[in-house]
């Protein structure tokens, strides 16, 4: 297949898959811009049922509701970039649509068969092999630095002034693979705020986000004794997430989530790692013990981490524990953290330069 370049002047034509998930979006969005190549979107949005007719069928748009959905139709694009499961059947019917020439780059970890795709960029966290189609970069993919959250802070900054500094920006996440935000891990959090923050005579920036369980907002809400600015996810007004990390003195994120933790590192202020794991909160019994553990996230992880196929498991603990060793980050508790240091290692600029090797020569993409 030649170069979409030599043979028209002209960039490959790019489209994203977005989906329902906005960490998976935003991963896209980034590699995108990163790029340099104009693109566009195509909203997808599923059918109830698509996990089993995506698993039975494989290629197939049989699980994405067409009606409010974007219209999949030619010209086709060279290059697709997807991410989630829910996704993977449709750009795999697009490439077949397109008699294979569309390149097929997927962002996390694909349930399709590795060889289904041109490039995979993945984390630490998948326990992928390794394949020449397999890229690791260090975090999930976004396009913050400090120089645009200086902007961002420079814009916004008269809409903060009445809160006291050193300001403590606190993002909130929820339940994810073993981890559980429970009301109680929520008030172990504020009341270590209100000892740290007091400490500084400073104030909070929390926002929580979809995945926030109400009663575990409320609790942390109602136990801090700090000033605090708050935000609720879906609530009123635009979401001031940017401007809590363009603005923020000290971060803290709740652990569970790589997107917060990647975008927060990018702020270069001193970060905090809150860990929503039971051993964090002190319980020593075992999980079955436990009744939140039988939640449909927390038990299929556990499920997953001891039946699924090696690469179909994840472990976040180890972006975290590396985020921590490298001094990037410390765990939410200590009284103590060192001036925080910018992460190293491969980002979207490695992902981006990868996807453009797909480009550079002659190649054929697998069935």
């Amino acid at each position: 297949m030649n170069n979409p370049d030599k043979e028209a002047g002209q960039p490959p034509r790019v489209w994203i898959l977005n989906g329902r998930k906005a960490g998976d979006n935003t991963q896209l969005l980034a590699l995108a811009e990163a790029l340099g190549w104009p693109f566009e979107i195509r909203r997808i949005r599923n059918r109830p049922w698509e996990l089993l007719t995506n698993r039975l069928l494989g290629v197939t748009l049989a699980g994405v509701d067409r009606k409010r959905s974007d219209r999949l139709a030619p010209p086709w694009p060279d290059l697709l970039l997807t991410a989630g499961r829910r996704n993977e059947p449709v750009a795999r019917w697009v490439r077949c649509q397109s008699g294979g020439k569309t390149r097929l780059v997927h962002v996390g970890r694909p349930w399709a068969p590795l060889e289904c795709f041109d490039l995979i960029v993945t984390t630490p966290q998948y326990e992928l092999p390794a394949r020449p189609n397999v890229l690791v970069v260090d975090l999930p993919l976004h396009g913050l630095t400090r120089q645009v959250l200086d902007c961002e802070a420079e814009a916004m900054r008269a809409a903060f002034n009445d809160l006291p500094t050193p300001r403590w920006s606190v993002l909130l996440g929820g339940d994810s693979g073993p981890f559980v935000f429970t009301p109680a891990k929520a008030r172990r959090l504020a009341r270590w705020l209100n000892r740290r923050v007091a400490a500084e005579s400073g104030s909070v920036l929390a926002t929580d986000s979809a995945r926030t369980p109400a009663e575990a907002y409320r609790a942390f809400l109602d136990t801090l004794e700090v000033p605090v600015r708050a935000w609720h996810w879906g609530g009123q007004g635009e979401n001031p997430y940017r401007a809590y990390l363009a603005l923020a003195d000290r971060i803290v994120v709740t652990g569970e989530s790589m997107s917060m933790l990647a975008e927060a590192s990018a702020a270069r202020r001193p970060l905090y790692i809150f860990d929503l794991s039971d051993a964090a909160a002190g319980v020593r019994r075992p999980w079955w013990t436990i009744a939140h553990n039988f939640r449909y996230k927390p038990f299929t992880h556990r499920l997953a981490m001891r039946l699924a196929p090696r690469r179909m498991r994840r472990d976040v603990s180890r972006i975290q524990e590396r985020l921590v060793r490298d001094g990037v980050a410390a765990w939410a508790g200590q009284d103590v953290v060192a001036p925080a240091t910018p992460p190293v290692g491969k980002g979207v600029e490695a992902a981006a330069e990868a996807v453009r090797r797909l480009f550079a020569s002659e190649r054929v993409s697998p069935a």
